[in-house]
């Protein structure tokens, strides 16, 4: 998973912009268009963006990483 592009796209999905992201993160919107280019980001980075969407990209990354049916 590509996690800036899955960010970029639950935003749109919300209804939301990359200036309201900006806003919750108290960051530069430019900020917000090089986070949406990542393909991984820091814990804390990407604990902040989690409660802003409200959507967990923890348990989404694990569960690609392990998925629940996957044989053992």
């Amino acid at each position: 998973m590509k996690l800036g592009e899955r960010v970029k796209e639950l935003l749109f999905q919300q209804g939301r912009s990359a200036m309201w992201l900006a806003e919750q993160l108290h960051c530069e919107r430019t900020n917000v268009y090089d986070i949406f280019r990542r393909d991984d980001m820091g814990i804390e980075l990407l604990r902040r963006i989690s409660l802003a969407l409200s959507h967990d990209f923890f348990k989404e990354l694990s569960e690609e990483t392990f998925p629940p049916n996957a044989n053992n």
